[in-house]
């Protein structure tokens, strides 16, 4: 299956998807909504395994290839914690956000070769990106979460636990990701860290997010206020190390740019 088949698979489950986050909100069609939701992970992890079977590697080289994966893994995230929470306003918020990189990908068709350069014929590769982006959806999640609450009056402490432990399983992934990529590194290039651009942006990010982990610990309402604003700050960083900082000047020629 090539890229060109991409949209035959994009659409379905971006139709699916915006089906199950409408009638996630009426308790006649939740059985509906459930089911849309699943079909269209399924439609999607369809086309990633037959594109990676079709590459023969695994499709993860590419910003388009990872968005690829950001959409399913934030799909599967807010599909589960809506279950696990049952609240439809997550359902409908990661439906969307997956969906907007869907059309990202559409509108920005890339160029996927078979061939990886040698930096990332390891076996610390596929563990290393999965791992990140899986801790991107979580904290993506968890993002939708403290916006919800920045707009309410009164807090939710059940809101306030689904946003905390996405953040403690995502940092926890987003950290493997880092360790992994550290000792992937002394194999690659000889040493672990090098403050490299999209290193010193990681760990700016990992830096905010501990940050809220902190004041998380404190009860006062002023703190509490802070972290949720610090959630959608700490994702901005997430976002910058991930795609931004492929555009910055001082990343050119960067390690972590391929």
């Amino acid at each position: 299956m090539t890229w060109s088949d991409f949209i035959y698979f994009a659409l379905p489950a971006i139709l699916l998807w915006l089906v199950a986050g409408t009638t996630v909100y009426f308790k006649r069609l939740l059985r509906l909504s459930n089911i849309a939701m699943l079909a269209g992970i399924i439609i999607f992890f369809a086309f990633i395994v037959t594109f990676w079977i079709h590459i023969e590697r695994p499709p993860l080289r590419t910003m388009g290839e990872t968005r690829l994966w950001y959409s399913f893994f934030l799909a599967i995230v807010g599909y589960m914690a809506y279950r696990r929470w049952q609240y439809p306003w997550l359902l409908s918020f990661s439906a969307l956000v997956a969906i907007v990189f869907v059309v990202i990908n559409l509108l920005k068709p890339e160029i996927h070769s078979k061939s990886l350069m040698p930096a990332l014929q390891s076996h610390w590769f596929v563990p290393h990106v999965i791992s990140y982006i899986l801790s991107y959806a979580m904290l993506g999640a968890a993002t939708i979460g403290a916006l919800t609450l920045l707009f309410q009056k009164k807090h939710s402490k059940r809101v306030f636990g689904f946003i905390d432990n996405m953040v403690y399983v995502g940092y926890g992934f987003l950290m493997l990701g880092l360790l992994m990529g550290a000792i992937w590194a002394k194999d690659a290039w000889g040493h672990y860290w090098s403050w490299d651009p999209k290193e010193t942006w990681a760990f700016v990010t990992c830096a905010a997010y501990i940050g809220y982990i902190h004041l998380r610990l404190k009860q006062t309402h002023l703190l509490k206020q802070c972290a949720l604003w610090l959630l959608p700050i700490a994702f901005i960083l997430l976002m910058i190390t991930w795609i931004g900082v492929n555009y910055l000047p001082s990343a050119q020629g960067s390690i972590h740019v391929y």
